[in-house]
């Protein structure tokens, strides 16, 4: 019976065609609403601290941030750049850093020192406008004594030094 079966022709073809083939569904105002709960909009402006007290090394600065709002972040962008005043040379190139906390240590930089930060919020919808700009000082390098100077007697010392920055320090403190 198999075999009479296979040689019979057979039409394959329905004889109603089915409804949905032709219809259009509109997705637009579910999309919408899932675009609408999913959404979270780019963060505001972070507000950059000022140089708190002992937070610079003459190779390290501690730079503190916050936001005034309660914007989902996902990450930070530091920017900074040592200040001059001269025209922008090789040394005045920005570096940027992506930080997941409101602060960070920068190292590696040039004792008694200004650099100018500058951070951005960034989350899944994009990027803040930067925080207003703010300066650090990192501190003087330690003086070099001049041993051969010193003089001392009964009540008194002559202690001399000289600095190894290239900017001019404020003062000095000498501790006996």
């Amino acid at each position: 019976r198999l075999e009479e079966f296979l040689k019979k022709e057979v039409d394959l073809e329905l004889s109603t065609p089915p409804e949905f083939e032709d219809r259009v569904i509109d997705f637009s105002e579910v999309e919408e609403l899932m675009n609408s709960i999913n959404t979270i909009p780019a963060p505001c402006a972070p507000v950059i601290n000022p140089q708190a007290p002992n937070a610079a090394t003459g190779t390290s600065l501690r730079v503190c941030w916050g936001l005034f709002s309660d914007d989902t972040v996902e990450w930070y962008q530091l920017c900074y750049k040592p200040v001059s005043n001269e025209r922008r040379s090789d040394d005045q190139t920005d570096h940027t850093l992506k930080v997941k906390e409101t602060y960070c240590t920068i190292t590696n930089l040039l004792p008694n020192t200004q650099y100018e930060f500058w951070v951005s919020a960034l989350n899944a919808s994009g990027i803040s406008p930067p925080s207003e700009r703010a300066v650090y000082v990192t501190a003087p390098s330690p003086p070099i004594i001049k041993t051969k100077k010193i003089r001392s007697c009964e009540n008194a010392a002559l202690v001399c030094w000289e600095s190894r920055d290239i900017n001019p320090v404020d003062s000095y403190m000498v501790e006996l």
